[in-house]
């Protein structure tokens, strides 16, 4: 593992996902998950998220889209979280399920509704 890669991943992981969050990802991960944490932490969010080329706020929306396309409902609402915190509003996680729905479908769009409406809600942001 790259320590250099990996704290600049934990650095992004936390303030996107907050301390809670990654704590209790890390706290978790026994012999057996320890390792895809790391990796998740060093090139999930070190080699990709730490990359120049986009911003936060464009990665989250892009990840809010991919998730909820795959029907990733537990990382959904762990991504919904952070994208609020990278500055997407509520209005535009609603656009970007709209669109989810018009290319992925209407059971993935309305199962990922009610996952963001829960989060929001939680948040305070609806």
């Amino acid at each position: 593992m790259d320590k250099a890669l990996y704290d600049k991943g934990l650095e992004i992981r936390r303030e996107t996902l907050g301390d809670a969050y990654v704590d209790a990802a890390l706290a978790n991960a026994d012999d057996f998950g320890r390792d895809c944490q790391e990796m998740v932490t060093s090139y999930c969010w070190g080699a990709t998220w730490g990359r120049e080329g986009l911003d936060r706020k464009t990665r989250s929306t892009i990840n809010i889209a991919m998730l909820a396309t795959l029907n990733r409902q537990h990382e959904l609402a762990a991504h919904i979280r952070g994208a609020v915190n990278n500055g997407v509003t509520a209005e535009e996680i609603k656009e970007i399920l709209l669109q989810v729905g018009v290319y992925a479908g209407v059971p993935a769009m309305v199962d990922s509704f009610r996952i963001a409406r829960s989060v929001l809600s939680e948040m305070g942001k609806i």
